[in-house]
């Protein structure tokens, strides 16, 4: 990341660390002594294994603490709770070998997210301690993970099995996710966009979900910097020749009576890149801005998400957000690569929890959409002219569009190691991607009757096969938050029924064609269903089948989730879970969400 961007990154400072805590028998005369250095083995691996693979979103390693002794008892455990606040840790989790006493050395931090690897060995009772402790979390009401390795393996064995690694990775992805939005803000740039529910910003939910809060700025506001030039001079300028160099012009789709002119073309490039910069300053500040005099403005709002209302009142007077919510949730721009800053069109703050969950379990852009459409093979072949057969395609594919938002990773330009296109953190994104992403895309006026005011829309298609993962947070009355999942792929269309099912709605637009996997079972019995069950007019779209991380993720928040396509066997909620259910798992989810309620309620 270069030096601008890391001034202007959201993910400065201190990030929560995951706290590594051995616990061991505590029983002095020969049975401690002979397994400290066992017992501090398995943290050290468990440090090693965590700090090679896992990475914040500023692409640095992640950070563990280890207690300074094993804990046998209350003295040890309230010493290591006790460095483990100073350290800002936000995760644990304790490992151990043996038998430990279970209640003495808990973690008892209520807002810890917890774990307990218990070593499956014949030769001590490392399953026996987990079993124990395991039901006083559930007893006490302070939810846990149980990780327990599927074959025995002898006392001293310093590899972790691959399914305990699995479970570690998972948990800590979705641990640290749950930190790293803790004290930060959603940034409500205006306020509700043409009556749609998900711009009605809850600040409650945020609060009690996910330890945020809801900050608000009026757009006068961007009217005010714009007219005052109150951003980065040079960097516009810089941005600018960026933007006339990589961002090519497509086709006008407006009729001769509604094209505007070159000057006012330029003009709304020229207002379209400026608010872009001022959505940044007012999300992550900019030190720029206090060498300007603007000591208050150089703060921003320490957002992490952010929504921009746009339509109507902004739109209708102004070029609208497409390129500021594009290039923003890009994962670069002309400062080079960098994490992607979560902007959602319209504000639809739902949307945008949904994207910043994504982006904290995969470190990737996150695409924005609207679901629009379900187009049946029958009503293909009838709009193309054309049967089309696909063999991950069942009875249709899902059309996901929207005016711009769309981060430009989502052209699927980048590749993984077998060449599947994929979205990457930033710092694996080659050079020749960034270039293969602006390629793809296409940069048009936007159609005047939607947006009176002008503003550029961008266009792309993403490549077919990107394993991918759709969801949806919506807000019940008298339920809260509730999650639904859908994972499937990208699908390639051929060019001429592209173009004909692109056509009957807005072609200036990016477009996603999308398969979801069939199970035949509730709304997994068709794309249809899918179409049919989801929530809302939006939805996020995440690079990857990680559903199974969504979950994890969501029970930490006790946030349920009432529509997934995950099979069982990778679905790693708390142990406290099975107390409500072992046959029904989305009512057993339900019932533990309720019971527990919101993290920081």
């Amino acid at each position: 990341m270069t030096e601008a961007n890391a001034a202007l990154s959201p993910w400065k400072g201190e990030l929560p660390r995951i706290g590594i805590r051995p616990t061991i028998d505590g029983r002095l005369g020969g049975v401690r002594e002979s397994l400290e250095e066992q017992t501090m083995e398995q943290a050290r691996s468990v440090v090693e294994l965590l700090t090679k693979v896992l990475r914040y979103p500023n692409g640095k390693p992640v950070e563990c603490v280890v207690a300074d002794t094993c804990i046998g008892g209350v003295a040890e455990a309230s010493a290591a709770a006790e460095k483990f606040r100073k350290e800002g840790v936000a995760v644990t989790i304790t490992v151990t070998p043996c038998w430990c006493y279970g209640s003495e050395t808990m973690d008892m931090d209520p807002h810890t997210v917890k774990a307990i690897w218990g070593f499956n060995g014949t030769e001590r009772p490392g399953a026996v301690y987990l079993a124990a402790v395991l039901a006083a979390h559930t007893q006490k009401g302070l939810p846990a993970f149980g990780i327990y390795g599927k074959d025995v393996q002898p006392a001293g064995t310093k590899e972790i099995p691959a399914d305990v690694a699995e479970k570690l990775l998972n948990f800590a992805r979705c641990g640290l996710a749950v930190g790293l939005m803790k004290g930060r803000s959603y940034l409500s740039m205006g306020g509700t966009s043409m009556g749609i529910a998900g711009s009605m910003v809850d600040s409650s939910m945020w609060e009690k979900y996910f330890g945020m809060r809801v900050e608000a700025i009026d757009l006068t506001e961007f009217v005010g910097r714009l007219q005052k030039d109150q951003f980065d001079q040079e960097e516009f300028k810089k941005a600018k020749a960026w933007v006339a160099e990589n961002c090519p012009e497509g086709k006008d789709y407006n009729s001769d009576e509604t094209k505007r002119s070159r000057e006012s073309l330029d003009s709304e490039w020229d207002v379209s890149i400026k608010m872009a910069l001022i959505a940044r300053d007012l999300m992550v500040g900019n030190p720029k801005l206090a060498e300007m005099g603007l000591g208050e403005q150089a703060h921003g709002h320490s957002a992490i998400a952010a929504g921009f209302q746009g339509q109507r009142q902004w739109t209708d007077h102004f070029p609208n957000g497409d390129f500021l919510e594009a290039i923003l949730n890009t994962s670069f721009d002309w400062n080079g690569k960098r994490p992607p800053y979560i902007v959602a069109t319209e504000n639809d703050a739902m949307n945008g929890a949904g994207m910043l969950l994504g982006h904290l379990l995969t470190n990737s852009a996150q695409v924005f959409a609207d679901l629009r459409t379900y187009w049946s093979m029958d009503a293909i072949a009838q709009a193309s002219g054309e049967r089309f057969s696909h063999e991950l395609v069942g009875d249709g594919i899902l059309h996901l569009i929207n005016s711009g938002p769309a981060a430009l990773d989502g052209t699927g330009q980048q590749g993984d190691s077998d060449g599947n296109p994929t979205m990457k953190p930033y710092w694996e994104i080659e050079d020749s991607e960034v270039d293969a992403c602006l390629q793809a895309t296409t940069w048009h006026p936007s159609v005047t009757e939607y947006f009176p005011g002008g503003g550029w829309s961008t266009r792309f298609k993403t490549r077919g096969g990107m394993a991918s993962t759709m969801i949806r947070l919506n807000l019940v009355d008298g339920l809260g938050p509730a999650l639904q999942i859908a994972e499937g792929y990208s699908i390639e269309l051929p060019e001429t029924i592209h173009d004909a099912l692109d056509d009957r709605t807005n072609p200036t637009w990016p477009t996603t064609w999308f398969a979801p996997t069939l199970t035949g079972e509730g709304a997994f019995r068709s794309a249809y269903e899918v179409m049919n069950s989801w929530g809302a007019n939006h939805c996020v779209l995440t690079c990857g089948h990680v559903g199974h991380l969504y979950i994890t993720l969501a029970s930490m928040l006790r946030i349920p989730v009432y529509m997934h396509n995950v099979s069982e066997e990778r679905i790693f909620r708390p142990s406290s879970w099975k107390a409500f259910g072992t046959a029904g798992l989305e009512s057993a989810d339900f019932r533990a969400c309720q019971t527990y309620g919101p993290l920081y309620r």
